[in-house]
């Protein structure tokens, strides 16, 4: 018996090895692609001895591509990690940071604000204070009904509704130029990743990935239900609104700057989750990796279809994400959830 055991630890940390040099051959091909190739040994010389390549290199790598590629790794990651644990805390298989409402509550306070005419700071800003209202109206309703999984997928179904109507309002309402800004920013974008923006979406990844980690048995434990997770001594309700806060914040921060990615966070939890299994010891580093390289490989064909162009990184995620989406519902439930 131990021995099987210690041959299943073995095989999920292959696993994860294998999730990991994925993420790290897309990072450097999401390098040597753009308007100006670059090789991979011109690559790896200017990310490990910058003073070895020559100026134009340099800032192509450093200025410009290093930052756009860190921050799709993160914003996958973070995509990813809040997918697989709306998925376990609603015990819902199309749980997403969509099915909550919280990225409609992002798009509606870019669009407000670029239709007040804010500058380009405060429009994250706006969208990450509409996506946070988008999590405290859930948490008030669940608090309220007591934080069972319909009463938090209803109100989430409630919000989407409200948000996306209001979207709809302000593209009645914009001009012609105004509503071209708005469409762009809802397409989801990398183009204006900074190296400050990258910290601080890291900021935001780190502390709830190291605290979900802490609470990896409990959360393991949820997919038993809410009877059998507390027949286990777990105060169902108190956990599941604690991780509610956590992935609200790590999504809000992750989607105001770079705007509404689709299907990630739906995605990358159910490959990690086909593979790994429900250990979420292992569960949740496989989706963030897997929501990081989908996302970096995402921004690697988006420059890639068309010579000199970056396409919006958000329809390719969709096209992308909507055959898989499709796998999921013809395929039965059973076999992996």
């Amino acid at each position: 018996m131990e021995v099987v055991y210690r041959g299943i630890i073995i095989r999920r940390i292959q696993l994860l090895t294998l999730f990991l040099f994925a993420c790290l051959l897309s990072f450097l091909l999401d390098l040597s692609i753009g308007p100006a190739f670059l090789s991979p040994k011109d690559v790896l010389l200017g990310v490990l001895m910058p003073n070895s390549v020559d100026n134009v290199t340099r800032v192509i790598i450093w200025n410009i591509r290093l930052p756009i590629a860190i921050t799709a790794l993160l914003v996958g990651a973070s995509l990813g990690l809040a997918g697989v644990e709306m998925q376990t805390i609603l015990n819902n298989p199309l749980a997403s940071p969509y099915t909550l409402g919280i990225s409609a509550g992002a798009g509606f306070g870019a669009a407000l604000a670029i239709l007040l005419g804010a500058n380009i700071v405060f429009v994250p800003i706006s969208a990450f204070i509409f996506a946070m209202l988008s999590s405290l109206l859930i948490y008030s309703i669940a608090k309220i009904k007591g934080a069972s999984t319909e009463i938090m997928v209803l109100a989430g179904i409630g919000i989407v509704f409200l948000f996306n109507s209001a979207l709809a309002f302000i593209e009645y309402l914009a001009s012609e130029e105004t509503l071209q800004a708005i469409v762009f920013w809802l397409f989801g974008s990398l183009l204006k990743a900074s190296w400050t923006k990258a910290g601080i979406i890291f900021l935001g990844f780190l502390p709830t990935f190291l605290i979900l980690i802490k609470n990896a048995w409990q959360l393991t434990a949820m997919r038993l239900g809410d009877d059998g997770a507390k027949s286990l001594g777990i105060n169902v309700e108190e956990l599941r609104l604690k991780v509610l806060i956590l992935i609200s914040i790590l999504t809000a921060i992750a989607v105001c700057f770079v705007g509404t990615i689709g299907f990630v966070g739906l995605v990358g939890p159910h490959i990690a989750r086909m593979l790994i299994g429900e250990d979420q010891r292992f569960l949740i580093p496989a989706s963030a990796l897997s929501g990081a390289f989908i996302l970096s490989f995402a921004s690697v064909i988006s420059k890639s279809i068309v010579p000199g162009a970056v396409l919006p990184i958000g329809i390719i995620t969709s096209i992308i994400g909507v055959p898989f989406f499709m796998f999921l519902v013809m395929r039965k439930r059973r076999e992996f959830w």
